[in-house]
């Protein structure tokens, strides 16, 4: 049975999995999926300000905290007691492109050589590590959601903002991949 666990999981599998949780939210509780709302929530519960979007009742939502620690535990669980101890596999069509780029495999979920903290004060480094993460706050402000809200909650009940947020999720994901990302990889 461990040995299950220790491996990813088929498409067929997980992506029910991850599907039925939709209704299983609505059904029992009447709630809606969604990851960036915590960070709401937590200024909220941390910021003494008068700031009126953190003025709500952030209790009303603290299972949503309780559902993003379970995913930290999660991620914990798998790494520390269903880990198999091999270092993460890529397919070797991408070892050989970031190869280009004297970025080489290793045994992290994502290599020290772009993301180590000693990268952050390079060019590079800040432009993909602070920029990106500025650009991903303000694209998931601006776009109401992040892309688990939108695209698992949102398209489910057939939102057509999540449609549109989805499109444009994908669409900057392929720019980004195709012809961004080589540029910088290349600084």
């Amino acid at each position: 049975m461990i040995a299950f666990f220790q491996q990813p999981w088929p498409w067929y599998v997980a992506g029910p999995l991850i599907g039925l949780l939709v209704p299983a939210l609505l059904l029992t509780s009447n709630k809606t999926f969604g990851i960036s709302s915590n960070f709401r929530h937590i200024c909220a519960a941390c910021a003494p300000g008068n700031i009126p979007f953190f003025k709500y009742n952030w209790k009303q939502e603290s299972w949503n905290l309780i559902f993003a620690l379970g995913i930290l535990a999660g991620g914990w669980i798998a790494v520390s007691l269903l880990g198999n101890g091999q270092p993460a596999s890529i397919h070797p069509n991408l070892a050989a492109d970031l190869a280009v780029y004297g970025i080489h495999p290793e045994t992290a979920m994502v290599p020290s050589s772009l993301f180590g903290i000693d990268q952050l004060f390079t060019l590079r480094g800040l432009i993909l590590m602070v920029g990106g993460g500025l650009l991903v706050g303000f694209g998931t402000r601006y776009a109401g959601g992040c892309t688990s809200g939108h695209s698992i909650m949102g398209l489910s009940s057939l939102q057509w903002p999540s449609l549109v947020a989805t499109m444009a999720f994908m669409a900057g994901g392929f720019l980004m991949a195709n012809f961004i990302l080589p540029h910088l990889l290349a600084l």
